[in-house]
């Protein structure tokens, strides 16, 4: 090889080694969080149940609680992401939540920023008897927009194409119930309930719950005693993308129209292609798998999806149903992105113009 070529290829790979190297160094670790794809502490199975207990790689700047944090290796300046706010339900904890709904497999795939919290408290509600861990306004609220505000300030507002609650059961609740809150109802795009409420009650099932001790399955719902419908009785203060998912044996029956598809003059539901998994999902109710409706463990399966199309502003409004699946049943992969495409085909940039 000439000498003077052997010097000037020398010379390129190591500007090019340097450059690499000056790109790595640069990359930038969110909230003191560093990337990592596949996300860090991820799990299958009954390997998740020691990793539960963990509460999260990022902390609360203001409190000092520590919640899960996801987002993209490969973000560079100006992209835009999609934030999830992925809320559990009672008695559970932030990391099975992550796995439960694993928006985090794909927050590379469609740029999620994914924030996964757990509830401070554990209140009784029979006396005698031990709490069990839900989300509480005067414990909560205040960590959860701290979370919001931390996410927002680290990734720049300018760049949160939307943001959207997601919740599961209890957490789906308080996704309501904070949604048009004076702090929410200027930057949330969207709300994912996960069996956690409908605009536009669906009829629970009149045996919904967990099994007794023994296996069997929890007594009816006395009539009339306000346990008897899933979800919103009245249309939201506040404007909002809403997606739905239920398992199919937690409810009666799935409404064939929604007030909010109404309200915002979008077309009757049309039902999508079915969306079939032959991958279970990550997590389930380890204690009390085994009664339908509560849920079995995790296992493959199929979901209906309908959408109302046409809606004002191009809002989503849909809902999903996982067949012969209970309330604590991981989401499978193909039903995950499914729902996650809905949730990015949302208009968002309601973070872009919040005070």
């Amino acid at each position: 090889m000439n000498r003077r070529l052997g010097t000037t290829i020398a010379a390129g790979l190591a500007a090019l080694a340097a450059l690499c190297a000056a790109g790595a160094a640069s990359a930038k670790d969110y909230l003191g969080v560093a990337c990592k794809s596949p996300p860090p502490a991820h799990c299958n199975g009954d390997a998740c149940q020691p990793l539960l207990a963990d509460p999260g790689n990022a902390t609360d700047p203001k409190t000092g609680r520590k919640f899960w944090l996801d987002y993209p290796c490969d973000l560079k300046p100006g992209d835009k992401v999609v934030f999830i706010l992925n809320i559990h339900g009672a008695g559970s904890i932030g990391q099975w939540q992550r796995h439960y709904f694993p928006a985090m497999d794909y927050k590379d795939k469609y740029k999620l920023v994914v924030a996964t919290p757990t509830a401070a408290t554990s209140p009784s509600r029979v006396p005698g008897q031990p709490g069990v861990r839900v989300w509480v306004a005067d414990a909560d609220d205040a960590h959860l927009q701290n979370i919001t505000t931390a996410v927002f300030d680290a990734f720049g507002k300018q760049n949160i194409k939307s943001f959207w609650l997601a919740g599961h059961s209890q957490g789906g609740a308080t996704s309501h119930r904070i949604v048009c809150s004076d702090f929410f109802k200027d930057k949330v795009d969207g709300l994912l309930s996960l069996s956690g409420g409908r605009i536009g009650r669906a009829e629970i099932n009149p045996r919904f719950g967990p099994p007794k001790a023994d296996g069997s399955p929890p007594d009816p719902r006395p009539a009339g005693a306000g346990g008897g419908l899933l979800g919103a009785a009245n249309l939201p203060a506040c404007q909002f993308s809403h997606i739905f998912e239920t398992g199919e044996h937690e409810i009666v029956s799935l409404p064939a129209t929604s007030p909010l598809a109404d309200q915002w003059g979008c077309s009757a539901r049309v039902e999508e292609r079915d969306v079939v998994d032959t991958t279970p999902g990550y997590v389930w109710d380890y204690a009390r798998q085994g009664y339908p409706v509560w849920g079995m463990k995790a296992r493959p399966g199929s979901a209906h999806v309908w959408v109302y199309p046409k809606c004002k502003d191009g809002r989503v409004v849909a809902d999903v149903e996982r067949l012969d699946k209970g309330h604590t049943e991981g989401l499978e992969p193909h039903v995950t992105e499914a729902i996650i495409k809905l949730m990015v085909a949302a208009p968002g940039g309601k973070a872009q113009h919040a005070s």
